[in-house]
């Protein structure tokens, strides 16, 4: 009579193949996490480059703070940083300081910069600090 179960070899074949999937899926899955988590910070960058800008040409004036630009906004990770080139035309750099592979966000945003950034910008109050900032987006616009 044969008896019930599975024997030792039989488990460490299911463990053998259990190992080789995870390890097969787990490079794959961390790279869908930095992917996502770069493609955050690229919009993120961008929407708040749109926000500067919208509230230049809809109110006229420069933002007291960059709260005013919208809600929720990581002011510990991100900032806005301008610079006056001539009357009307602006020099605005939107910065963070999450932690994100640079590599993929320049892929994803290709104006996206790393290192550091120019220090005669105005910061905008509220800002997260320029100190240790993994990437910026620079763009000129001017108002009519």
């Amino acid at each position: 009579m044969r008896k019930r179960g599975f024997s030792l070899v039989e488990l460490l074949i299911v463990l053998a193949v259990i190992a080789a999937l995870i390890a097969t899926i787990t490079p794959v899955a961390l790279n869908a996490i930095k992917k996502a988590q770069a493609t955050k910070v690229a919009q993120n960058l961008k929407t708040l480059a749109n926000a500067f800008e919208n509230k230049l040409y809809i109110d006229g004036e420069i933002p007291a703070s960059i709260n005013e630009l919208g809600r929720d906004i990581d002011t510990d990770n991100y900032g806005v940083a301008y610079y006056i080139t001539s009357p009307g035309t602006y020099d605005v750099i939107v910065y963070t300081k999450e932690d994100v592979d640079f590599t993929i966000v320049k892929n994803i945003l290709s104006d996206a910069w790393n290192g550091p950034m120019p220090s005669y910008f105005n910061v905008l109050p509220g800002s997260a600090d320029t100190t240790d900032v993994t990437a910026w987006y620079e763009f000129i616009f001017t108002v009519y």
